[in-house]
């Protein structure tokens, strides 16, 4: 088998794509209105008609580019920088700033709070020296 014949089977992409989104044939073949066998059978074609590519890409929530497109290294590639993007360090293990382990908003809410807080005791206090005079 060649290799472009290969990086074209477009049934086995879709095959992928389920198997990566840890969806069973049969879970597909329910959101396309059809049964396993005929979704058993699309993913050995190595062609499929746009609009019921489309109407795959919808069930396995992709585009039909993605699918097009897609590639082993790829997949890889993406997991990959996920990964990189979502670890709490920067270039050669510093600190990333715009990784919070905190909600900020909740900090902000926290700190309006706390003068809140200080400008009513400041209030009192000021009302305990006025009726003093």
């Amino acid at each position: 088998m060649s290799t472009a014949t290969k990086q074209n089977h477009i049934g086995r992409k879709i095959s992928r794509i389920r198997e990566l989104k840890d969806m069973k044939q049969e879970a597909l073949a329910q959101a396309l209105g059809t049964n396993q066998q005929s979704i058993s059978a699309m993913e050995n074609s190595e062609t499929i008609d746009d609009a019921k590519l489309a109407e795959v890409a919808k069930a396995l929530g992709v585009t039909v580019e993605a699918i097009k497109n897609f590639t082993e290294e790829n997949m890889i590639n993406y997991f990959n920088n996920f990964y990189d993007n979502s670890t709490s360090t920067g270039i050669n293990g510093m600190f990333n700033p715009t990784h919070c382990t905190f909600n900020p908003l909740d900090k902000v809410v926290e700190l309006y709070e706390r003068l809140v807080l200080a400008e009513k005791e400041k209030n009192e206090y000021l009302e305990k020296l006025m009726k003093e005079k």
